[in-house]
């Protein structure tokens, strides 16, 4: 007779997942049943880290089957692109979602980061940046650029802490705050995902790549997403660089609210539907064109209202 376990998947390879027993430590690689892949979902993967599930564990490996996906809290999810019908969720029952972002050496654009900040906006999951590799920017020429950035962010209601996995900048605060919670770690490739774990969390001896003197992008050192537990207590997912991020079910009336700092003057405009691309007296357009909403955020939710409004009724 099958055993019945309930624990974490804290490993995906797609088509096997490791479940974590915490009350026994004890791990199983599981297969799921084909019947999560029926159930009306786009996701290209059913089932993904962070998962609480219960699984039947047989007498040999491949037997043991997941039976049930619990109930999340929350997920976070993206489109690979904007012309595909199909999503990918990254992971599951996230505390907080930690986005590494670099002004260079390769730089994050801001519509990346905005568009992160909107889906976690949307999924109700709580974000903070992490600007990393400050050691490359330690000259105070570079504090001017710093400072703008952050405070972008900072302006919109963000978290930005500055770190350095080569320095230790801003190390041991962060494992402090990832101490008996579930964070996840994401960014683009070549941003120093790697590094950071294992600075984080030293002996896990994470692989880290080189970034390429050619395009400045990251080469993939992590090609799936795993769960790693923390010495101090808390889990910590570490997920494969992404390129792109579109985002998934959210309609074009409802994005401005995902920008907090847009959101915040919407109740000045004149019109409760506004769309704040073109409408008279619109309270955010006024706002922007003041400095009191940074330009790079108002472009960044019209490229995603242009990218994701299909009969374009919100286009000028």
């Amino acid at each position: 007779m099958a055993e019945t376990i309930q624990g974490i998947v804290t490993k995906s390879t797609g088509s096997w997942y490791t479940v974590l027993d915490p009350v026994t430590g004890r791990q199983a690689r599981c297969r799921i049943r084909g019947v999560f892949r029926l159930r009306g979902s786009r996701a290209t993967n059913p089932v993904v880290v962070g998962d609480r599930v219960r699984a039947e564990i047989g007498q040999d490996e491949g037997d043991n089957v997941i039976t049930e996906i619990l109930p999340r809290a929350n997920y976070i999810i993206r489109r690979a692109s904007n012309l595909s019908k199909e999503s990918h969720i990254i992971a599951a029952n996230i505390d907080t979602a930690y986005l590494v972002a670099t002004l260079d050496f390769p730089a994050t654009s801001t519509e990346f980061i905005d568009r992160f900040l909107v889906t976690a906006e949307a999924y109700k999951i709580p974000a903070v940046i992490l600007l990393n590799k400050m050691d490359l920017f330690a000259a105070p020429a570079f504090r001017e650029i710093i400072d703008e950035f952050a405070g972008t962010y900072r302006n919109a209601g963000y978290e930005v802490l500055e770190v350095s996995a080569k320095t230790g900048t801003g190390i041991d605060a962060l494992r402090e705050r990832m101490r008996d919670k579930t964070s996840l770690l994401t960014g683009n490739s070549g941003v120093g995902k790697s590094t950071l774990i294992n600075a984080i969390e030293p002996g896990l001896h994470l692989k880290t790549g080189a970034i390429s003197d050619y395009h400045h992008k990251g080469k993939h050192t992590t090609t799936f997403s795993e769960i790693f537990p923390l010495a101090g207590g808390g889990l910590l997912i570490d997920t494969p660089g992404i390129k792109g991020f579109g985002l998934v079910d959210i309609e074009p009336e409802e994005l401005a609210r995902y920008f907090p700092d847009l959101f915040r003057y919407a109740a000045g405009c004149q019109y409760y539907n506004c769309t704040h691309t073109h409408e008279p007296n619109c309270a955010v357009m006024e706002a922007v064109a003041k400095g009191e909403i940074p330009e790079s955020r108002y472009v960044s939710y019209l490229k995603m209202l242009e990218d994701d409004d299909k009969d374009g009724k919100y286009r000028k």
